[in-house]
């Protein structure tokens, strides 16, 4: 596995090895040890969630206040535009944001770590992905940032529609509030 540093030091791009030939492709997406050791992250993933969506779909920004959590993510149909925002008050990068292609071709997935801000919007038709997360799903205190927020300044890809969100995405607090 190659594991490459973005400009938040702890968020990592990871390209795992892949074996391919005429009959198609073998990877291991996940392997605790190798994962470990590439990484040198620790946490367990207690939880595995998987999404579908369709083109145009903007989930996020979002994260907990309490029982933050780790995501390993990665795209297993089609191809997201993925973003962490590094939202800890006392962090050398606060405030910024990576943003990274994932998709199915590519194989990449990124490691967002506890306390940071996540989301995506998909490129393709429609888009698989799935994350693993180090603790559990705790809807009270759940948060989410605008996704257009101006102090944050996301480039996100341009689209031939405007962005679908949900109620909650929608309704999204501004960065300056945290």
């Amino acid at each position: 596995m190659q594991v490459t540093r973005t400009a938040i030091a702890d968020v990592l791009l990871l390209e795992p090895k892949v074996f391919g030939d005429e009959r198609g492709f073998f990877f291991e997406s996940f392997n605790e040890r190798v994962f470990r050791e590439a990484t040198g992250v620790t946490l367990p993933f207690v939880q595995d969630n998987h999404s579908k969506s369709g083109y145009g779909v903007l989930r996020g920004l979002h994260y907990q206040t309490e029982n933050p959590q780790g995501k390993l993510v990665r795209a297993a149909q089609g191809e997201v535009f993925d973003v962490a925002v590094d939202i800890r008050p006392d962090s050398p990068t606060y405030g910024k944001w990576v943003g990274e292609i994932l998709s199915a071709s590519n194989k990449r997935q990124l490691w967002v770590p506890p306390g940071l801000a996540h989301g995506f919007v998909v490129l393709s038709e429609t888009a698989e992905f799935l994350y693993k997360t180090t603790d559990y799903y705790a809807p009270a205190f759940e948060k989410c940032i605008a996704w257009n927020d101006p102090t944050l300044a996301i480039e996100w890809p341009a689209l031939s529609i405007a962005p679908k969100l949900s109620a909650k995405d929608m309704a999204g607090d501004s960065f300056a509030s945290l």
